[in-house]
């Protein structure tokens, strides 16, 4: 079979493997669709302290079984399924108090296992012994079905910072992550939804999938939040880039008891951003991290697309094979797509 693995940074090869066999409570599964992210960029360019190359990227899978397992029960060959990107213990404190996005021994598919960017690969018992795979609903195409693991991220962002009914909501980073944002504050009541970006372009066309409010560009952003909101400053405000001047923007404005999503982290040799304390102070602001997702995340992310309240079908803007990996992680660096599929 066919898969992409990452060696090194900037050496990333489409070669042959051997078919993987399932061990042991494990599931081997037919990719159909594994989609892009930032991430995949960052591993091309720089790697990640938690793979060992070489190792077939990707985590964004959907697929359908074709063997199990020894012990494995529930599953049989040919159901559609959705796999979790970040795998947890299950067992350790923070798990046991349902803080699972948490985990201090979280594993990650593509990284510590083997991805979805080839024909086959194995779901690890570990994953079915936390829920992680998920039965993609009927009608939902394995592309549309990929894109719930990025959306679990989303909402578990979304639900620590409480965006609900009324709200007011700026979200800065008009990539896949910002759309994804936009659409499900829309469902989950915000009044109104404001989309930013620096590049122009990537604003123009996100904006005209998600509809924003406003779209707004340029540097005097916090201005500009603050004409549309008649002074007052949104009520949340999601940092969907990795920016530290972003998220010293969302500070300055968050209305009073607003809330600061942290969601985009920041470079690793530049984390360390302004932060005017007296404003979270006298103004009561909450400011939140917000770190993947959980199995309920993905399973939750699975019914808002086939329900239809967060599309995801018209950002799915390039669907390429994967012998044209490489040019789709070059497509999402260069930020002239909103979401790129490829299929195995």
């Amino acid at each position: 079979m066919k898969v992409a693995r990452f060696y090194s940074p900037g050496d990333i090869r489409v070669e042959d493997a051997p078919e993987p066999s399932p061990g042991p409570g494990d599931v081997k599964i037919r990719v159909r669709n594994c989609s892009t992210c930032g991430t995949d960029v960052k591993i091309s360019k720089f790697g990640h302290h938690h793979i060992r190359p070489p190792r077939v990227m990707g985590h964004e899978i959907a697929g359908e079984v074709v063997e199990l397992g020894e012990g494995v029960t529930g599953w049989q060959p040919g159901d559609r399924v959705q796999v979790i990107a970040a795998i947890p213990d299950g067992t350790c404190e923070e798990c046991r108090r349902g803080r699972m996005t948490v985990c201090p021994n979280q594993e990650s598919m593509g990284y510590h296992y083997d991805g979805g960017f080839a024909e086959y690969t194995i779901v690890p018992a570990k994953v079915l012994a936390v829920d992680g795979l998920n039965h993609i609903p009927e009608g939902l195409g394995f592309d549309e079905a990929s894109v719930a693991e990025p959306l679990a991220c989303v909402l578990n962002g979304q639900e620590l910072a409480r965006i609900g009914e009324g709200d007011d909501v700026v979200i800065i980073g008009a990539g896949p992550i910002g759309c994804l944002h936009v659409r499900l504050a829309r469902a989950r009541g915000a009044a109104r939804v404001f989309l930013a970006d620096l590049n122009p372009d990537r604003l123009a066309m996100s904006a005209e999938r998600v509809k924003p409010d406003a779209a707004l560009h340029g540097t005097d952003l916090v201005d500009q939040v603050m004409k549309l909101t008649d002074g007052r400053g949104a009520d949340a405000i999601i940092t969907a880039a990795a920016s530290g001047a972003a998220q010293e923007q969302g500070l300055q404005m968050a209305a009073r008891q607003g809330r600061i999503s942290f969601f985009g982290g920041l470079p690793k040799d530049n984390p360390v951003i302004a932060c005017d304390s007296n404003l979270v102070h006298y103004r009561e602001l909450t400011i939140v991290g917000a770190n993947g997702s959980s199995p309920r995340h993905n399973a939750q992310a699975l019914e808002l697309i086939a329900s239809g309240a967060v599309p995801v079908a018209d950002l799915i803007t390039h669907h390429l094979p994967l012998a044209d990996v490489l040019e789709g992680i070059d497509i999402v660096a260069r930020g002239t797509a909103i979401k790129v599929t490829i299929e195995p």
